[in-house]
């Protein structure tokens, strides 16, 4: 009787000893971490630490440094030598970006902007004059509904609140049929109530879709309340990776110094 071993989650990202330079500051400065697909990873840290640098790394939006360093997602290499590779296109339809600031267009409906995300599958001509197949508008709507902002539809997306943008920036990711979501600070611009609704929808993607999500916060009461997993940069280096439950305030000391209360909005809010 043959017995199998437990199956091994496959890996949303690998970086490996990764730096990444700007003038004389390392941003990044041999940082190496696995993600598994499935996880939901907050990463945390003072401004300057790297960790917006990190994820804008993976999606090649930002070059590392040349030499040893590597990026993996989903199992093909998007950065080695200091260049993006011919994988990194391929990478990017997979993964959802969310970022602080929407990225919507602002004179078109949220339902236009939603729509934007099929523009990997269909003829770029046959999207810029907006004939949209039935199944994805009806995939976009889904979506909209999903997220709790249907109704705005049809409304210019530079007309609606911040968190009503942002839900829409995430409807656009799941008509991508993104596979992971890479959100860059995407609650810094909310009030406290679309903060917490926001994260409330990247947990549901997470747990119920299965999506990969990793998430830059400097909120660490969210990243506690919200991630299983949190990974904390300073000055360009790992300096804690592991459960949420783990971050003692003497960790947080550790990462932020003695004004860690500085990084806990619900005290303040």
């Amino acid at each position: 009787m043959s017995s199998s071993s437990p199956a091994v989650a496959p890996d949303l990202v690998v970086v490996r000893d990764v730096s990444k330079t700007y003038g004389a500051r390392k941003a990044l400065d041999g940082v190496s971490v696995r993600v598994a697909a499935g996880e939901m990873v907050a990463l945390i840290g003072p401004s300057g630490s790297g960790k917006s640098t990190l994820l804008r790394s993976i999606t090649g939006l930002h070059p590392i440094d040349g030499g040893a360093g590597t990026i993996q997602v989903f199992g093909e290499t998007v950065q080695k030598d200091g260049r993006c590779t011919g994988h990194i296109r391929a990478a990017r339809a997979r993964l959802g970006m969310i970022f602080q600031q929407f990225n919507l267009v602002g004179r078109l409906s949220l339902f236009s902007n939603v729509m934007l995300g099929a523009l990997g599958r269909i003829p770029t001509a046959q999207g810029l004059f907006g004939l949209w197949p039935a199944a994805d508008k009806a995939k976009a709507m889904a979506a909209l509904h999903r997220v709790g902002v249907s109704d705005y539809a049809a409304q210019r997306a530079n007309t609606l609140s911040g968190g009503q943008q942002q839900r829409g920036a995430i409807a656009r990711a799941i008509v991508q049929g993104a596979q992971a979501i890479l959100a860059d600070e995407p609650v810094a611009s909310l009030d406290p109530v679309s903060a917490r609704k926001v994260m409330e929808i990247l947990v549901e993607l997470n747990r119920r879709d299965g999506l990969g999500v990793i998430v830059t916060l400097h909120q660490v009461d969210y990243a506690i309340r919200y991630c299983e997993r949190v990974i904390a940069l300073k000055a360009g280096k790992i300096v804690y990776d592991g459960p949420a439950t783990g971050l003692d305030t003497k960790t947080l000391i550790d990462i932020y110094g003695p004004e860690f209360e500085d990084a806990f909005w619900e005290a303040k809010a």
